[in-house]
Order: C-alpha cells, then sequence, then structure tokens
C-alpha cells in the first residue's frame, strides 16, 4: 500500500533494470524515491517462472562477463553467471562445426600451423559456409583486435549496417556467412542484421573479451539482487498507474503520490502511453521455447546457431548443461530462441528443425513453456544514438534500453544517465561509480 508514503523527492515508473539502476544511484545521493510496479514482480522481460523444478526465462539475454569480474551495477556484486562453453557450435549442412574459442591473432595462427592438415576446411555442404581452422584463426584474429578497441574509438568509426560492416571486415564470405551473421543475429536478436554497425562491434567486443553466460537461476535473479539491495519500501509491486505529471503521480486503486521529479523506466510503448509524443522504436520481436527432454541431446553447454536458417530456430542450447539449477535432477531443459513472428504449428516446427541440429529425437520432449514478445528488443538502425536523452525536461525524465543500446548494460546505463540529470536539477552533487559488467 502506498498510504504509508505519500511524498517521495523521486517516482520512478517501472521496476525493470533501467529503473532500479536509477534508484540505487539516488538513493546513494541521498534523494529519497519510489518505484512503482504494475506487475507482481520486478524485472520487467527479464522474468523467470518455475514449473514442476525448472526454471523458465520468458527473454533470457545472452550476458557477456567481462575480465575481472567487475560488478554491473550496486546490488549485483552477489551475482552469479553460468558461462557457456568457449566458442559456438554452428550447424550446416546436417553437420555441427565447433567454431572457437578464439584466441589472439598469433596464437590462433600458430595453433593453425601445428595441427596436421588444419588448413584444409571442412566440406561445404548445400552452399553453407562451413569454416575450416585458417578461416577461425583469421576470424579470432579479427575479435582480438575488436577486444583490445577502446569503446569510444568503435563510436568514431563510419556508421552503416550490420551487415554491410560484416562483408566488409576483409573475411571470405564463407566465414561471414557461416559465422559472423549467425553469431551477430544471437547477440544482437537481429535476423536481418539491419543493426548498427557500431552497436555490433561493441557487442562483438564484449563477445571476444568475456564470452556468453547468463545469470545463476535465471534471467529474473539479476533485478531480484538490485531490488534485494534498495531500501526496504522502496519498490512497491501490483501498482498501477493511470495518469502521471511532474509533481503527481495517479494509480489505479492506492491513491496518490506526491513528488519532485518523475521518471519513466517502462518499456517505450508503455512509456509514450504516459507520455504522448514520445517517440516509440520498431522492434525486434522474439519467441523462446522451452521443452524438457528426458536427457542431454549432444551438444554440451555450447550455443548452436543455424548457419542454414533450416526453420524457425536462430539458436537453442541445453540450458541445464550452462546452469544445472534450471533442471531438476534426472531432466533436461532445452531453451531455444526464434526472431521474428511465430509459425504456425510452432510446437512441430520447432521440435523439427531440433531433431535436425541436435542430431536426436525429439518425439519424447515435452513442451515446456512458449513466451512471446513482439516488443522484446527495441531496433538500433543506424546511425543510432546510444545516449539518447533522458531529460525531457525538469523534473520529467525517461529511461531504458531504447535510450541508449538494446541490452542490459544498455538499459542500466540509461538509468545511471537519468538519475544523474535529476540529481543535477535538483541541485544535488554525486560522484560517478564506476560500473563494467555484462552487455
Amino acid at each position: 500500500m502506498l498510504s504509508s508514503a505519500r511524498h517521495a523527492d523521486v517516482v520512478i515508473i517501472g521496476a525493470g533494470v533501467a529503473g532500479l539502476s536509477a534508484a540505487h544511484r539516488l538513493i546513494g545521493a541521498g534523494v529519497s524515491c519510489t518505484v512503482l510496479e504494475a506487475a507482481g514482480h520486478v524485472g520487467g522481460r527479464l522474468g523467470t517462472r518455475t514449473l514442476d523444478g525448472f526454471r523458465l526465462d520468458l527473454l533470457g539475454p545472452l550476458l557477456s562477463p567481462q575480465p575481472g569480474g567487475a560488478p554491473l551495477a550496486p546490488g549485483l556484486e552477489a551475482l552469479e553467471l553460468r558461462e557457456f562453453a568457449s566458442g559456438v557450435l554452428v550447424h550446416s549442412g546436417g553437420r555441427r562445426h565447433p567454431v572457437g574459442p578464439f584466441r589472439g591473432a598469433r596464437g590462433a595462427f600458430r595453433a593453425v600451423r601445428a595441427r596436421p592438415g588444419a588448413l584444409h576446411p571442412f566440406p561445404a555442404h548445400r552452399g553453407a559456409a562451413v569454416v575450416g581452422a585458417l578461416d577461425q584463426a583469421r576470424l579470432g584474429a579479427a575479435l582480438a583486435r575488436l577486444a583490445a578497441t577502446p569503446p569510444d574509438r568503435l563510436w568514431s568509426r563510419p556508421e552503416r549496417a550490420a551487415a554491410e560492416l560484416s562483408a566488409a571486415r576483409g573475411l571470405p564470405a564463407r566465414t561471414v556467412g557461416g559465422v559472423l551473421h549467425p553469431l551477430l543475429t544471437a547477440l544482437l536478436s537481429d535476423p536481418e542484421l539491419v543493426s548498427s554497425g557500431r552497436c555490433a562491434d561493441l557487442v562483438l567486443r564484449d563477445y571476444a573479451r568475456g564470452g556468453l553466460a547468463v545469470p545463476a537461476g535465471g534471467a529474473a535473479a539479476l533485478p531480484e539482487l538490485l531490488a534485494a539491495a534498495l531500501p526496504a519500501g522502496t519498490v512497491r509491486t501490483g501498482v498501477h498507474v493511470t495518469g502521471a505529471g511532474i509533481n503527481r503521480v495517479v494509480t489505479k486503486d492506492h491513491g496518490e503520490l506526491d513528488c519532485r521529479s518523475l521518471l519513466l523506466a517502462t518499456g517505450a510503448g508503455a512509456a509514450a502511453e504516459l507520455l504522448p509524443g514520445l517517440r516509440v522504436p520498431d522492434f525486434h520481436p522474439m519467441t523462446v521455447v522451452h521443452h524438457a527432454a528426458p536427457a542431454p541431446p549432444p551438444g554440451g553447454s555450447s550455443l548452436l546457431l543455424d548457419a542454414d536458417r533450416s526453420g524457425p530456430v536462430a539458436y537453442t542450447a541445453v540450458m541445464s548443461e550452462v546452469d544445472p539449477s534450471r533442471a531438476p535432477e534426472g531432466r533436461a531443459l532445452v531453451t531455444s530462441t526464434l526472431l521474428g513472428a511465430p509459425p504456425q504449428h510452432l510446437d512441430r516446427a520447432v521440435r523439427t528443425q531440433l531433431a535436425s541440429l541436435y542430431g536426436t529425437d525429439t518425439g519424447g520432449w515435452e513442451l515446456l513453456a512458449v513466451h512471446h514478445d513482439r516488443e522484446a528488443v527495441p531496433v538500433m538502425r543506424p546511425p543510432h544514438d546510444p545516449r539518447r536523452p533522458v531529460r525531457i525536461l525538469s523534473g520529467l525524465y525517461v529511461c531504458g534500453d531504447h535510450r541508449d543500446t538494446s541490452t542490459v548494460r544498455g538499459a542500466l546505463r540509461s538509468g545511471r544517465r537519468a538519475a544523474s540529470w535529476i540529481l543535477r536539477d535538483l541541485g544535488v552533487r554525486e560522484a560517478e561509480p564506476s560500473y563494467t559488467g555484462v552487455a
């Protein structure tokens, strides 16, 4: 209930990672705030459902842990990440091919020369691009250069679409089409690679530096830790906001709140409903499908990419091999991600494709859950501004991944930027904390 606290310096609408990040910064500077969330839980799209001992993410992002394990934000020091196997598996022409792990240029080429027959690529199938050891070394060298490039330098490069930039890297077409495009599709949630090439370089840089990981126990662990580290009573769930202004917030069943500043930390569509005129970007839709299997299919803890686009699944993984806490003992959890509109007869189409990708019978698998979000990931078409204004006017602010990059890090960063503007307008001085972590 809100009756115990009818005033806060700042009211934040939305308890996703952007809003929670802003709350940490504001409270750390001595500014009182209340976070209102319509759902019964924090996290927004980073939700995890528990079903018969399985932990099923609604939209589980692929995170890139940074060297040194620095926390992403206050409250995330205890966040545990479960890492995928180094490199990826690429399925092409009816076979799974391990690609990576990628090492620096010298080490990669040294390893190639030391292996008998290493210069002979895998045989091609159905025209698909399957790369050999030398091509992998070239790709590893390109990623090593990205890993060593400061982000500011990447942002200063000429802007172009990710697909165009990939083709201009000097890599063979079979490497670009067979590995780089499927990998970027997974990292950007962008099947046509219309995203900003600069953003593509950033996510590839993070991948090259830290690989891929997911939060232990499910994606919800990240926002739950953020919320738990705030003072008791800061976050109030189940509160539906019906009207909002700089000095007042009206709720459906909990009365009104007075405030000095308002921060909209919802998705872009919900923010535009409360603030007409706010530009709403296009979105990449996403569908996540969870299957229970009696035993783990081949693939281990690797991310498996479909280079042939043989079906609706863009990438899949045996998530219980990556994070054993996501499935009960004796069963396996296979999570697959579809980008774009889901097909008719979804389960049949997905099972058929997964049978080919994993090389196993999927007839006995159990469909656990399907989650579709038509506004899953904001599109970052070039030229993309990762620092879109978060200050509408003094006292009114907006944050979220739609104001930065379409990543967890972008959402958190936008919340910190919004909090800094609020503190500046309120005349409160603060020290800038340094948090890096996962993309």
